[in-house]
This record gives C-alpha cells, sequence and structure tokens, in this order.
C-alpha cells in the first residue's frame, strides 16, 4: 500500500492546487491527508463524471488539478472526459482507484470486471498510464504528471491498493 501522506507529498511536488473527488469509505485515509493539507484544496464531487468538467474549468481558471476516482467512476465518466480534457488538450493527472486489481491478479472468483477493463479501456482512449501499488511506487505520480505536462494529455497514476495510514 501507499501511504496517504507521500501521495499528498508527491501531488504538492507536482504543483496540484486542487483535488477533484469523489470520497468513499475505503480512502479514509487519502482524505484525512487531503483535509489535513492547506495547500491543497478537495473539491468535492457527487458522481465522478462531474469531476472531468470540474477540472477542466479550474484548469481554465488558471489552477493546477488533479481528478482522483475509481476505476467504475472513470468508466461512467467517458463522455465527460472526451468533451472537455481531451478536446481542450488538458495536461491532466487522472488518480484512478484500480479496484478489484490484486484479486484479478490472483485468479479470485468471481472476478471484479471493474479491473478486466479498466487497462483495455485506458488503451482504448490513448492514456498512457502508471501503476502506484507501494510507497516506492508514488513517484510515478510525478512521472504521470510530467507526461501530461509534456504531451498536453491526461494522463493516469492507477491506484493498484487503497491507501495506508
Amino acid at each position: 500500500m501507499a501511504r496517504a501522506q507521500l501521495v499528498v507529498e508527491e501531488l504538492k511536488k507536482c504543483g496540484i492546487t486542487h483535488v477533484v473527488w469523489l470520497p468513499d469509505s475505503e480512502t479514509k485515509y487519502m482524505y484525512d491527508a487531503l483535509v489535513a493539507t492547506p495547500e491543497l484544496s478537495l473539491v468535492p464531487v457527487c458522481r465522478e463524471g462531474e469531476s472531468f468538467a470540474i477540472a477542466a474549468g479550474l484548469y481554465l481558471g488558471g489552477k493546477n488539478p488533479a481528478v482522483l476516482i475509481q476505476n467504475t467512476g472513470f468508466l461512467e465518466s467517458g463522455d465527460a472526459l472526451r468533451g472537455t480534457v481531451l478536446a481542450l488538450k488538458m495536461p491532466l493527472l487522472v488518480m484512478i482507484g484500480y479496484r478489484g486489481y490484486h484479486g484479478m491478479l490472483a485468479g479470485k472468483k468471481p472476478v471484479d470486471t471493474a479491473a478486466v477493463y479498466t487497462e483495455p479501456i485506458l488503451k482504448a482512449w490513448g492514456l498512457p498510464y502508471y501503476l502506484v501499488d507501494t510507497d516506492q511506487d508514488v513517484g510515478n505520480i510525478s512521472l504521470a504528471y510530467k507526461e501530461a505536462r509534456e504531451t498536453s494529455q491526461p494522463v493516469v497514476a492507477l491506484i493498484g491498493r487503497e491507501y495506508a495510514s
């Protein structure tokens, strides 16, 4: 597991100003770390599909947002992603919780299809991605952010496990 505070520090290194997110019961440590960090503004949404439009508005307003959603929410967000972030050629860091990833790797039955579809859909949308599964992988957030800036497109950091305290 990646510790939430290390992830927050990495977001600060990237100059992220706002985290657009739908907090949930499984990401308590990340929520606690974000609300305790005055340099980052948490922008909660009601549905993940709103996150890309809100991030686009923040970006157009001169801010540097990141979107943090779960893979199921990403699946729901396709049209908003297409119509805003991709259309604007917006360099956006997107952190996607990879629900079901470790169960899928372990061959756990039944397989969580959210995990099965995540990477193929990212590839279909042409979205590069990096895996963040442990503390040692947290630097991949900066790599994804850097690539987003260099290519003027969203780049994904797939979060393989829930955050630790």
